[in-house]
């Protein structure tokens, strides 16, 4: 049996390498102590009570600008009848991310991008209630990952000391399943080239929120700052390494996660309160009534 036959690849390796699948938008409980964490859906709960039965999470493993519409409209919303929304479009690294041998060529290009996004924001104009606010999120730098990884020991190679997240990486770009082979690479150019990929991609969102009106939303943009989010994480003492999923040496981990959404949240806070509306005056009352559903 071949290698490859024995993992049913891609499809199960590639799934597991996005254990443990949480997400900084949903809340989640902690897997060793039942403690929640914070998530943009519990920060909003806290905020409203009565709002956690409106709240979508429509996230797809492995969506990206050039695939959105395949699941955008799965976006229940009723633009005479309901409140206005708060959309965070995040697609994260998807647009630059893949495991070819060759991924450049595979990257979404700044103008596809352009037309990819500015497709889903008239699909979101026509099907959002007036006054709703849409969040466009930058793409990251994943050079964080091999400066930080690369000379470390994966969980595979900690009790002989032989597999380090370099071999790990080659490893998975051998087989061709390789989350981002352009990040995840020994090549110093390959990383350098996707990442400037990645800072045109946010350039493009950044200019559609300066530039770009619609009717039933305003826009706003937000860069993904990794670093913001070490610095506080070293503030408290930890490492970089620490803040990065070790099965996979690619995904941001609970801490991370829980980092960035507490991020997000407060700069939209400090930066446009508008958005996130009045806390609801009658929270004590819904707890008191129906105690602590943890926002279910």
């Amino acid at each position: 049996m071949s290698l490859k036959s024995f993992f049913n690849l891609p499809a199960a390796l590639t799934d597991e390498l996005d254990w443990p699948q949480l997400s900084g938008a949903t809340g989640f409980l902690n897997s060793t102590n039942g403690i929640k964490e914070n998530s943009l859906y519990l920060h909003l709960w806290k905020r409203n009570r009565c709002n956690h039965r409106d709240y979508q999470n429509l996230s797809k493993n492995g969506a990206s600008s050039q695939n959105l519409e395949r699941f955008i409209k799965s976006l229940s919303r009723n633009p005479l009848l309901d409140q206005p929304a708060i959309v965070i479009y995040a697609m994260i690294g998807n647009d630059v991310c893949n495991g070819k041998t060759d991924p450049v060529p595979e990257m979404t290009t700044p103008e596809r991008f352009y037309s990819k996004v500015m497709e889903t924001l008239k699909y979101l104009n026509s099907h959002l209630p007036n006054g709703s606010h849409v969040i466009l999120y930058g793409l990251p730098d994943g050079t964080f990952l091999w400066d930080n990884l690369h000379d470390r020991y994966h969980p595979l190679g900690q009790l002989n000391g032989d597999v380090t997240y370099r071999r790990f990486y080659t490893f998975l770009s051998c087989l061709r399943v390789s989350p981002c082979h352009g990040w995840m690479s020994s090549n110093g150019t390959l990383r350098a080239l996707t990442s400037k990929r990645a800072e045109q991609l946010s350039n493009v969102l950044k200019k559609i929120a300066a530039t770009e009106r619609f009717p039933n939303f305003d826009l706003f943009y937000l860069d993904f700052d990794f670093q913001e989010i070490t610095k506080k994480w070293q503030q408290r003492g930890g490492q970089p390494w620490q803040l990065i999923e070790p099965v996979d040496g690619f995904h941001p981990n609970e801490v991370a996660l829980q980092l960035l959404a507490d991020r997000l949240w407060d700069k939209v806070q400090l930066q446009w309160p508008e958005v996130l509306g009045k806390e609801n005056p009658f929270n004590p009352q819904i707890e008191q009534v129906f105690g602590d559903q943890g926002g279910h």
